[in-house]
C-alpha cells in the first residue's frame, strides 16, 4: 500500500477534494432549492440533470482529450465547474440550476475521465487492484467529509457554494504539478446493447435498475431528508450515512462473491435493499431509524455494481471484457437519468417517504430478476468466476476498465498456479 501511496499521493490527494466538492454541492442543492420553495418535482428535474450531463460527458470527453490532451481538458473543464458552484445562489430558478446541473455533470465527467487516466498509467500490474480499491476508499471518503462541511455556514447564504469551488479548484494543483507524464489515452468500442442483453441478460437489467437507485440516493436524499423536516446536520449525516455503509460492506462483499453463486448473492443484496427501503417507509418519522436505513441501502447498492460487472465478466472473453464495460456503464446512465425523476413523482404522490417507496421497489425488481435468471441457465461454477474488483456507479469507462484488467490479471494468476500445480503433480513419482 505504501507503494501505491509513493506513486499517486498527488493525484489521490486532487481526487478527494473534486469528490468533497462535488459532494457538498449536491446535497446543498437539495437544502437550498426547498428553502427557495422549489417543488419536489422541480428538485427531482435539477437533480436528474447531473446524470444528462454525466452520461453526455462521459461518451464527449474521450473524444476531447485526444484532441486537445489532458491538462487542456482538466483545467478547462474545472473552471467551468468552478464557475457554475458560485451561480447557483445568483440566481435561484430551476431551470438555470438544472442547466448548471447538466455543465456540472458534464464537466465531472470529463474530469473523473482524466484523473482515472493518470492513476492508471501511474501504476504497475502488481499493485493496480491496490490502486483501485484507495481510489474508491478516497472518494468515498471525500463524499463523506462533504456532507459534514455543511455545518460550516448558512445553506441560505453564499459561502457554502464558495467553499465547493474554492476546493474544485485547489483540487488541481496536485495533479497538474505532478511530476507524473500524461497518459495515452484510448477507448474501446461498447457491445450494442442487444449483444450484451444476450450475453449477460442480469448485468444489463441490473444495472439499469442499480442506476436509478444510485441516483436516488446521490440525487434525492437531501430533498427527502429536507422535506421530512431534519434540520441541516440531521441532513448531511443521513446523505454520509449511505456512503458509509457503501465503503463498509464493499469488502466483505467482495470477498464473499469470488466465493459462492453471484446471482444469488445479487438476490440477496436486492432482497437487503428492499428490506432496508421497507424498514425506513415504517420508521422513517424517527431519525435513527432513518440512518440505519440509509446505511443498509448504501451498503446493500453500491457494492452491487461491481458485482454485477464481475457477474458479466464471467460470462466473457478476455477481449470483450473493456467492450461489455462500456455498455454497463451506459445503460446504468440512462437508469440514473430517470431515477431522480420518478423519485420525484413518488415523493408528490405519497410524501417525502416515497423516496424509500423507490427504492424498496427497484431493489425489490433487481432481486426478483436474479432469482428468475437463476432458472433459465446454470450458473458459473466457483473455480471458474475472476475476482471481484472495487468500482462505484460514478466511475468512468476508464476505472472500469482498470478494474476489468485487475479481473484479467486475476484469472491469468489462477491459470498459472493451476498450470504450476498440475506439472508439479506430474514431476513426482
Amino acid at each position: 500500500m505504501i507503494k501505491v501511496i509513493a506513486s499517486t499521493w498527488a493525484l489521490l490527494i486532487g481526487v478527494m477534494l473534486l469528490m468533497v466538492g462535488n459532494g457538498v454541492q449536491g446535497t446543498l442543492l437539495g437544502i437550498r432549492g426547498s428553502l427557495e420553495g422549489f417543488s419536489t418535482l422541480q428538485m427531482s428535474f435539477v437533480m436528474s440533470a447531473y446524470f444528462v450531463g454525466f452520461l453526455g460527458g462521459s461518451r464527449m470527453a474521450p473524444e476531447m482529450i485526444r484532441r486537445v490532451g489532458h491538462v487542456r481538458v482538466f483545467a478547462a473543464l474545472g473552471s467551468f465547474i468552478s464557475a457554475v458552484l458560485i451561480l447557483y445562489p445568483t440566481v435561484a430558478n430551476p431551470w438555470a440550476w438544472m442547466v448548471g446541473r447538466v455543465i456540472i455533470g458534464f464537466c465531472f465527467s470529463g474530469v473523473y475521465v482524466t484523473a482515472e487516466s493518470w492513476l492508471n498509467n501511474s501504476v504497475t500490474n502488481d499493485i493496480r487492484g491496490k490502486a483501485l480499491s484507495l481510489y474508491m476508499i478516497v472518494q468515498m471518503v471525500g463524499i463523506v467529509a462533504a456532507q459534514f462541511l455543511l455545518v460550516a455556514g448558512d445553506p441560505t447564504g453564499f459561502v457554502l457554494f464558495v467553499i465547493p469551488s474554492v476546493l474544485v479548484s485547489i483540487s488541481f494543483a496536485p495533479i497538474l504539478l505532478s511530476v507524473q507524464p500524461t497518459p495515452a489515452f484510448d477507448t474501446t468500442k461498447p457491445l450494442s446493447l442487444i449483444e450484451l442483453y444476450h450475453v449477460s441478460p442480469l448485468g444489463m437489467v441490473g444495472a439499469f435498475l442499480l442506476g436509478g437507485v444510485y441516483a436516488a440516493m446521490f440525487g434525492m436524499s437531501a430533498v427527502f431528508a429536507t422535506q421530512a423536516g431534519f434540520s441541516v446536520v440531521e441532513t448531511s449525516t443521513f446523505v454520509a450515512s449511505i456512503y458509509v455503509g457503501g465503503l463498509l460492506m464493499q469488502y466483505p462483499i467482495g470477498w464473499v462473491s469470488d466465493r459462492m453463486d453471484r446471482r444469488l448473492l445479487i438476490a440477496m443484496l436486492g432482497i437487503g435493499g428492499a428490506l432496508a427501503g421497507a424498514f425506513g417507509l415504517v420508521f422513517g418519522g424517527a431519525f435513527v431509524a432513518v440512518l440505519v436505513a440509509g446505511f443498509m441501502i448504501g451498503g446493500m447498492s453500491n457494492p452491487l455494481y461491481a458485482l454485477l460487472i464481475a457477474y458479466t465478466n464471467d460470462f466473457l472473453e478476455v477481449d470483450d471484457m473493456a467492450a461489455a464495460s462500456g455498455g454497463l456503464i451506459f445503460i446504468n446512465g440512462v437508469g440514473a437519468i430517470a431515477g431522480p425523476i420518478v423519485t420525484g413523482w413518488f415523493m408528490g404522490l405519497i410524501g417525502p417517504l416515497g423516496f424509500f417507496v423507490y427504492i424498496a421497489l427497484l431493489m425489490t425488481a433487481v432481486a426478483g430478476y436474479a432469482f428468475w435468471r437463476m432458472t433459465r441457465r446454470p450458473g458459473v461454477s466457483v473455480e471458474d468466476t475472476g475476482s471481484y474488483a472495487p468500482v462505484l456507479p460514478s466511475s468512468t469507462a476508464v476505472a472500469v476498465d482498470m478494474a476489468q484488467e485487475y479481473f484479467v490479471e486475476g484469472l491469468e494468476e489462477d491459470a498459472e498456479e493451476e498450470a504450476s500445480a498440475e506439472e508439479g503433480a506430474e514431476a513426482r513419482p
